[in-house]
């Protein structure tokens, strides 16, 4: 079911979201260490905290704080996590109209230890993620193919982000595809559906940098390539300056005029 009853359905009638993200969500599960745990044996940490995150909500949050009308299409679990994460997307000012909730898997989430040198250990499960489906687009075709730029990458199904590139080329909506986490074996489509295909494995700057570069296509479409490539790259080297993920994400008025 879709995440219905707030105002969305009114918001997307007064004006369409001009950057749309066809992706993940993920609960991030973060324990600070001092060092990382041998197979099989229990350690004590010193810190634990819950983050957003997910490559495709990460892309749409930043883009939203840089002043994007940004609507994520995506797939959470009807549970807690998936609830907090709802309400995460309102906060960032972003339509939840076709944020589904499902019964049938948990909301995908990532366990993440880390010790002092910044090494890490990473577990996800991908979860009701992997269960955004055709029915799901053909409901959200409406926003897709209004957008000016729409955003995938492959932390949902490759078959759900090509169906995606499809209904979105197919409207001449431009299309910017983040090939990650990478899979052997890309389907070629892939790359003739791309207006930009942007390679980037990291998330955190990575996924600031394309929700950045997603925001310039859309409102600043008459600069060049390279400027946008510029202006996107200095926004994600500020989000490295704070912790976390979504949280590290400068807004708008944090940023020097000349970006925009």
């Amino acid at each position: 079911m879709a995440a219905s009853g707030e105002p969305g359905r009114l918001w997307q009638e007064e004006e369409a979201a001009a950057v749309v993200v066809v992706g993940s969500c993920m609960t991030d599960l973060v324990s600070l260490t001092s060092r990382l745990p041998k197979t099989g044996e229990t350690i004590h940490g010193h810190k634990f905290f819950i983050g957003f995150g997910g490559k495709g909500a990460n892309q749409c949050v930043q883009a939203a704080r840089l002043g994007a009308k940004a609507a994520m299409v995506c797939k959470v679990g009807n549970d807690s996590f998936g609830n907090n994460y709802i309400e995460n997307l309102k906060q960032n000012h972003i339509s939840t109209e076709f944020t589904y909730q499902t019964r049938d898997a948990a909301t995908g989430t990532a366990s993440i230890i880390v010790n002092n040198e910044g090494q890490n250990i990473i577990v996800i499960v991908a979860g009701a993620n992997l269960l955004l489906n055709t029915e799901d687009l053909k409901k959200a075709a409406h926003v897709i193919s209004r957008a000016k730029v729409m955003i995938c990458q492959l932390e949902i199904s490759p078959a759900a982000s090509l169906e995606a590139l499809t209904m979105a080329r197919s409207s001449g909506v431009k299309t910017l595809f983040n090939p990650a986490p990478a899979i052997a074996d890309l389907d070629p489509r892939f790359y003739t559906l791309s207006t930009v295909f942007c390679c980037n494995e990291s998330e955190g700057a990575g996924d600031s940098f394309v929700g950045a570069l997603a925001f310039y296509l859309a409102y600043y479409p008459s600069l060049s390539l390279e400027e946008m490539l510029k202006r996107s790259n200095s926004i994600a080297a500020v989000s490295v300056q704070a912790t976390g993920t979504q949280s590290s994400y400068p807004y708008k008025k944090d940023l020097p005029l000349a970006l925009f």
